[in-house]
């Protein structure tokens, strides 16, 4: 419906009132005619407003005829009637030709990059596609999409798949992010368990292999806890899949300095907002330049327009909302400072730890320098620290 009334406009659309007796009768019979109508407005019973396309005007007259209504024009709309309007007006269509002239020279460049990430968002990815040749306002005919996607997967490591596709003036880069696979050691395989942290070991169960340490041993990375062999009085040594669950006491330890002397920003609530338009590189500011806050936080917001989903223009909107910030001085006691860092820390730490029941202690050392103070904080926690490692050989002649 919406599709057709579009398409009436184009090629003109007029506004009727049709009176008399069997109203009813002709909206049924222009319907089943197929003849699109819409925006009907009923005055008293016997009079009606509605619009219909200029092209079925014959049609709709020869109904009313056959349903005995009167028939009035009331208004023209659409474009035939616009140009007709303005036929003799040069500047009217001067203005036209131009409008389509630069829409038809917009078309072949890129006006937007689109960045749609499918896993994980990647730091600085938008820089790296810019700088490897997807730029705003280059030619379309001059992008080289494979040879864009070979310079930025030499930029960076961190890219598992990454394709780039031109509709309209927008240029859609997709991007999967490549995740590191820890090695996989089979069951068949031959291998040791080492420690993936440091730590004192309090839990050791042997289930296939040779212990290497003991209940209270501290550990460092790398350090092997069960060997992949065994050793019979009859059989010698044998290699096996070393299996096991040894569980240590392991450090994570934050730091950070607090001042005595800090400056602290809160935002008061007040804002202003101001708005420039860009054509390509050009900027045209609609508001005063300077703020009137003294000190204050931006938020830039640019709006491209388009005129279909993938045709951008290159001209936008930007909307940069300044935030009021009021700047306070905070002086601190050694205690204060020692609190608020505490308190900080252990947030941060309680957010990293899954398994809050595995804390088993909370370490606090405080320094004290001229300025401020050192505040670090220890968890000791209890967990896993065994991971495969695959027993390789060599062989020399």
């Amino acid at each position: 419906m919406l599709i057709k009334i579009i398409f009436n406009y184009i090629i003109g659309y007029i506004r009727i009132s049709v009176e008399g007796y069997y109203i009813e009768r002709f909206i049924n019979i222009c319907r089943n005619n197929k003849i699109t109508i819409w925006n009907l407005k009923r005055d008293k019973n016997v009079k009606l407003e509605l619009n219909i396309g200029i092209r079925d005007l014959k049609k709709v007259a020869k109904i009313a005829k056959q349903t005995k209504c009167k028939l009035k024009i009331t208004r023209k709309r659409g474009l035939p009637f616009v140009f007709n309007k303005y036929k003799k007006r040069k500047l009217f269509f001067v203005f036209l030709i131009v409008l389509i002239s630069i829409l038809a020279i917009a078309s072949n460049f890129i006006w937007n990059i689109e960045i749609i990430e499918e896993n994980e968002k990647m730091e600085n990815i938008y820089q790296d596609v810019v700088e490897s040749g997807l730029e705003i306002g280059k030619i379309k005919t001059k992008i080289n999409t494979k040879d864009i996607i070979n310079k930025t997967r030499l930029k960076r490591n961190d890219i598992a798949w990454m394709g780039i596709e031109i509709k309209g003036t927008n240029a859609i880069v997709r991007l999967v992010k490549s995740t590191a696979k820890p090695d996989i050691v089979n069951e068949e395989d031959y291998c040791n368990i080492v420690s993936d942290k440091q730590g004192i070991i309090t839990k050791i169960n042997a289930q296939n292999g040779t212990i290497a340490v003991k209940v209270g041993d501290t550990v460092n990375v790398g350090t092997t806890l069960i060997n992949g062999w065994m050793e019979g009085k009859y059989t010698g040594i044998r290699y096996v899949h070393a299996k096991g669950e040894i569980q240590a006491k392991v450090w994570h330890t934050k730091s950070k300095k607090i001042p005595y002397n800090a400056t602290e920003r809160q935002e008061t609530g007040n804002i202003e907002n101001k708005y420039k338009i860009k054509i390509n590189n050009f900027e045209i500011n609609l508001s005063k330049r300077l703020s009137k806050f003294q000190i204050y936080d931006t938020i830039v917001l640019d709006n491209k327009f388009k005129m279909f989903s993938d045709f951008y223009l290159p001209i936008s909107l930007e909307k940069i909302t300044n935030k009021e910030i009021k700047e306070e001085q905070k002086n601190y006691s050694v205690e204060e400072a020692k609190n608020l860092g505490v308190e900080e820390l252990q947030k941060e730490l309680d957010n990293e730890i899954e398994n809050k029941e595995k804390i088993v202690n909370k370490i606090i050392n405080v320094y004290e320098k001229e300025d401020g103070i050192e505040v670090y904080v220890t968890y000791e926690v209890l967990e896993d620290i065994g991971t495969n490692e695959k027993i390789v050989f060599w062989f020399t002649n």
